[in-house]
């Protein structure tokens, strides 16, 4: 068990965080090109509806306190969102709430899980992985005990110690997953959960990205004991609002609205009410779908040249590429001072040191100037 709040140990000090391992080379991009083509995080580029940023403005929400749970109006309108895409049915008056950004559900619900059952102390999640899925492990002070993924970047729930299960506060999963765009199969998560007794916390950020088939939802498969995790960052273009929810399991739900009300955790209410509005409109989401496309192609073509294995994802906006020889440090360095480009070694995301990801939020216009770049370079010196 992760301790770090022992009173005979030294005080916990973070890790790095992990993309400022990155500056240098952000560093050699900038003095070779004058610009650094940013694809280590997946921090959106593109605008976001214009009607959306017009409500932001316009909702005469400022002065109030928003309510903590989402606006009555917030919740509709993802529920509605919800099955429209998915099929799920919710009912917003009990089975949703508002999050200031899923980070900090991801990072914050083991601490308030682990109030609820202090007799279990284990987080599991996915080996390759988002970060946070670990750190809030830590930060609860539990064990944070990783779940292998097969040859798909598929989590393998036979090979959860049946010990780990019985101490687990919840199981995350995600799909599409982060950074090597697998699908899980979340029936078979959501039955493992109900039959170990452990709660199912299903990240769907990139539900909307699934390019191997229709978007999938652990909802689809009942609420009990399961909760689903939805955003507006990714699909909007909305990162810096922080705006989001989790909906599910009605119990679960009711739990987490009436604690988190407590530690005052509220969307603004113009980020409510613009959010509404972002729900509502589908139009924008078929274009950026269309944008990321594009982009994984041209992506996928550059780390190809630079002599990565590579394939399109089952979902997402990254691309997950094998380094030759496995150095992923070595293949960093070189996309950095040969076209320009930052991508993330993958040691960030867990046992993975062989891996890079990348990120296709910069235009497409970028990707192909970097793939011009270093194709250019590599035919000269070739």
């Amino acid at each position: 068990m992760n301790d770090f709040l022992h009173p005979y140990r030294e005080p916990y000090l973070p890790p790095p965080y992990p993309y400022d391992l990155l500056d240098q080379l952000r560093v050699a991009a900038v003095e070779r090109f004058g610009q650094a083509i940013d694809c280590s995080i997946g921090t959106p580029i593109d605008p976001p509806p214009a009607a959306v940023v017009e409500a932001l403005g316009s909702s005469n929400t400022e002065r109030g306190y928003p309510p903590s749970i989402g606006s009555e109006a917030y919740r509709n309108a993802a529920a509605d969102w919800l099955h429209r895409i998915a099929g799920v049915n919710l009912d917003p008056a009990t089975e949703i709430g508002a999050v200031v950004g899923t980070k900090e559900f991801v990072a914050g619900t083991p601490h308030y899980l682990r109030m609820r059952q202090p007799d279990r102390d284990t987080i599991l999640y996915p080996a390759v992985s988002y970060p946070s899925y670990e750190q809030g492990a830590v930060f609860s002070g539990c064990r944070a005990v990783p779940v292998p993924l097969d040859d798909q970047w598929r989590m393998n729930l036979d090979a959860i110690d049946p010990a780990d299960a019985a101490r687990a506060l919840c199981l995350w999963v995600n799909t599409p997953g982060n950074p090597a765009g697998g699908l899980d199969d979340l029936a078979a998560a959501a039955e493992w959960g109900r039959a170990n007794g452990v709660l199912v916390l299903s990240d769907e950020c990139y539900i909307e990205f699934t390019w191997d088939g229709p978007p999938q939802s652990i909802l689809q498969h009942g609420h009990d004991g399961v909760l689903a995790v939805h955003s507006l960052s990714k699909r909007s273009n909305f990162a810096g609002a922080r705006a989001g929810f989790y909906a599910g399991d009605a119990e679960l739900v009711h739990y987490l609205r009436e604690i988190r009300k407590h530690g005052g955790m509220l969307i603004p209410g113009p980020v409510q009410a613009a959010s509404v509005v972002a729900f509502g409109d589908q139009e924008h989401v078929k274009h950026q779908r269309e944008l990321y496309w594009e982009r994984l192609q041209v992506g996928c073509a550059l780390l190809r040249a630079a002599g990565a294995e590579v394939d399109l994802p089952g979902g997402g906006f990254y691309l997950w590429a094998a380094a030759p020889n496995g150095d992923a440090w070595a293949l960093a360095r070189l996309l950095a001072e040969r076209a320009g480009v930052i991508v993330s070694p993958g040691e960030f995301y867990g046992d993975a040191a062989s891996y890079v990801r990348l990120a296709v939020v910069q235009p497409t216009a970028d990707l192909q100037l970097a793939l011009d770049r270093f194709t250019g370079v590599h035919g000269s010196e070739s």
